[in-house]
């Protein structure tokens, strides 16, 4: 019965990606108005957070911001049919990009692609794979059929490098060093034993290591690709790498990583994960931020 279910699911998705995008973004807006009025946990949680990030902000503010971020989260996942089964061509229109040539320039330089949790993320990883061979860590779905079609997905264009989260670190240690690269994230919550507490928005935040680590014991660069939601489609930014990175100390730049992503996020606010328990975990002794 539950693969039925997928299957259906699935068929009303196909059928979605075939819409012109003010359309499906039309739709995307009512169902993101749905989820803030029926998601009670979320949109606790998104609450929570902002209050926390932006404290010298009125209640009616925070608010207002994640009405809009649950909008914005819901059209994102509707767009998602697009990177599945649009065409190549639909594609490049829908998603412009800009800074290509410094992932292309010198091909195969060991780096890592740092990007954060913004809705467009999937938009972006879909047109890099276009023209870029690259490595990625994903995190199994719950029903099999629909983590399938995802990871046929991320291969539509580039085969890459497919790593569980659950193979270690020497598996994407190689792939680095071989010139893959690696499209990484380091703005969730994953528990006390990998990450060390820096500041978020002023907020102690359980924040793994990987980029400064990883940067270390392969020497590659650090280049970041933003990706924005825009009316028409998505905007993704690459930018030139990080200058004197690593430095001093992996907390010293674990510290400089939660900075420069606050410093996106405050250009787009309304598209940050606020969803994710970002503070999930606590220092000792410290009260836990959600119910």
């Amino acid at each position: 019965m539950k693969a039925a279910l997928s299957y259906f699911a699935l068929g009303i998705l196909w059928l979605l990606h075939w819409l012109p995008l003010p359309v499906l973004r039309g739709l995307g807006r009512g169902l993101g108005k749905l989820l803030y009025v029926f998601g009670h946990e979320r949109r606790n949680v998104a609450l929570t957070n902002l209050r926390l990030c932006f404290p010298e902000k009125t209640e009616a503010e925070r608010e207002a911001l994640a009405r809009r971020h649950f909008i914005v989260l819901a059209q994102s996942a509707l767009d998602r049919t697009l990177g599945w089964w649009a065409s190549k061509e639909r594609l490049q229109r829908l998603i412009r990009i800009s800074g290509l040539e410094i992932l292309t320039e010198p091909y195969g330089q060991p780096t890592i692609l740092l990007s954060a949790h913004f809705v467009g993320l999937d938009a972006g990883a879909t047109r890099i794979t276009m023209d870029v061979e690259g490595c990625n860590i994903y995190s199994s779905q719950k029903s099999e059929i629909f983590d399938r079609v995802m990871q046929k997905g991320r291969r539509r264009f580039k085969e890459g490098v497919q790593l569980s989260r659950q193979d270690g670190m020497r598996k994407i240690i190689k792939a680095v060093k071989q010139g893959y690269p690696l499209y990484y994230f380091s703005d969730m919550d994953f528990g006390p034993e990998e990450s060390i507490f820096v500041p978020f928005f002023g907020v102690p935040a359980a924040t793994i290591t990987g980029v400064s680590r990883l940067a270390r014991l392969t020497g590659a660069r650090v280049v970041v690709a933003i990706t924005r939601l825009v009316k028409d489609g998505y905007e993704v930014e690459i930018m030139p790498p990080w200058e004197n990175f690593p430095g001093e100390s992996v907390e010293a730049d674990t510290e400089f990583v939660n900075r420069f992503i606050e410093g996106q996020v405050l250009r787009m606010p309304e598209q940050y994960f606020w969803v994710h328990k970002r503070f999930k975990t606590r220092p000792p002794g410290e009260q836990r931020f959600y119910k």
